[in-house]
């Protein structure tokens, strides 16, 4: 006998809840458990499941539904098991215990950010195979390791392996952001991510002297200079209420660093900055305005880049890209309301875009207050399975793209 809807939601939430009771915590993740578990619930529906590990312990789970016609691009569908940092104190219940409230809340560390997505592919699909559905292309379902960390297991080093150019990539779907409102979010595009290190060399000497040229002198005038353009960005945002986050340039000191000790005048100190440009911006200008600020604070200035995304690729979101025709289609099936935007911060599509895919980003949670890496991060159950029937629709017109 069939499951009934009220049985397979049910079930769908319990694994989702199991999923979010792993900690996969940076910097120490559980990814055993996580794998174990996915292994799973892909096998228990019938998906053809391994696992790679370009990096030693930083597997990567690989879901595959063969389509009709193997030869086509195949629909990937990614997501990532680690989650960020928690600080329990400030959280209503345990972060890793998926607590669920009287309203159907349920509070976890990953609960937006992302496991919500992946059991939502899986559960999708579990749905589509019980209706009888074939697909016309291969569908890929992805889960990575280490998206909130740089490390060389991540998404940016498994593209360049034999295992990832066997699944034959035709286009990608990843992470979005929650919405407050009843229209969710598409992301075309990503904000390219400078993390630049500032070093300043200078006089040093005794504590109780005037010494001129100092490390200090010239980091303040850098220090000036980068908070003088995160306030010009601000204010762009804040005089136009058309523009969206995605669509200005984010500047944030993150550390400071300099000195060995109260009374030595330090030879060097060192300012890092997070910054976060829209495609619309001109990158050479910008490292040359850096390199000016570096020139006028003095000698021994220089710059440096600890994470640097100098794509700009923008995948098309318009009636001309079929791709697009199939996703939006699925949208207005699923009677999803979208707003196409620039994703402000970072994802693993745009390791993706650089080395020529198109993907887009996105999680269907609307009606929920945005808390990816906050406190007290969750998700309605409600919204959760109105999501899976938001990727039936979807995942069913992607996956029948015809041959382009």
């Amino acid at each position: 006998m069939a499951a009934s809807p009220d049985s397979l939601d049910a079930a769908s939430v319990t694994i989702f809840q199991e999923y979010l009771r792993i900690n996969t915590m940076q910097p120490n993740p559980d990814y055993d458990s996580a794998v174990k578990f996915l292994m799973r619930v892909g096998e228990e529906i019938g998906l053809k499941c391994f696992t790679v590990s370009p990096v030693a312990n930083k597997p990567f789970v690989i879901m595959t539904l063969i389509g009709s016609d193997p030869t086509l691009p195949s629909l990937l569908l990614s997501s990532h098991m680690d989650v960020v940092p928690v600080f329990p104190e400030h959280w209503k219940y345990d972060p890793f215990s998926a607590h669920k409230e009287e309203n159907g809340d349920i509070y976890a560390r990953g609960s937006q950010d992302m496991k919500c997505v992946g059991i939502q592919y899986i559960e999708a699909i579990r749905r589509l195979l019980k209706q009888g559905h074939k697909f016309l292309r291969t569908i890929h379902v992805i889960f990575t390791a280490d998206e909130e960390t740089p490390t060389p297991g991540n998404m940016k080093n498994f593209i360049t392996t034999s295992h990832f150019k066997e699944l034959n990539v035709g286009f990608a779907l990843d992470e979005g952001i929650a919405s407050p409102t009843h229209v969710a979010k598409l992301f075309y595009a990503e904000r390219s991510c400078w993390w630049v290190r500032v070093i300043c060399e200078g006089n040093p000497g005794h504590g109780s002297m005037f010494i001129e040229g100092t490390a200090a002198e010239k980091l303040q005038k850098i220090i000036n200079n980068f908070l003088s353009w995160r306030e010009v960005e601000k204010q762009k945002l804040a005089d136009n209420p058309c523009l969206k986050l995605g669509d200005v340039t984010s500047i944030n000191m993150n550390i400071i660093k300099g000195g060995v000790q109260g009374n030595v005048v330090p030879a060097e100190m060192y300012a890092q900055f997070d910054i976060r440009i829209p495609p619309t911006e001109d990158l050479v200008a910008l490292k040359q305005k850096i390199q000016n600020w570096c020139d006028e604070a003095g000698s021994g200035v220089r710059y440096e880049f600890h994470e640097s995304n100098f794509d700009q690729t923008i995948t098309p979101h318009d009636d001309t890209f079929p791709w697009w025709t199939a996703f939006n289609k699925g949208c207005q099936e699923g009677k999803m309301k979208i707003e196409p935007g620039i994703f402000p911060a970072g994802t693993d599509a745009r390791h993706l875009r650089a080395v020529g895919y198109h993907g887009y980003g996105f999680s269907p949670m609307i009606n929920t207050p945005v808390l990816l890496h906050d406190h007290n991060e969750f998700l309605n159950e409600g919204v959760f399975l109105n999501g899976i029937q938001v990727y039936t629709h979807i995942i069913t017109n992607m996956a029948n793209v015809p041959a382009l």
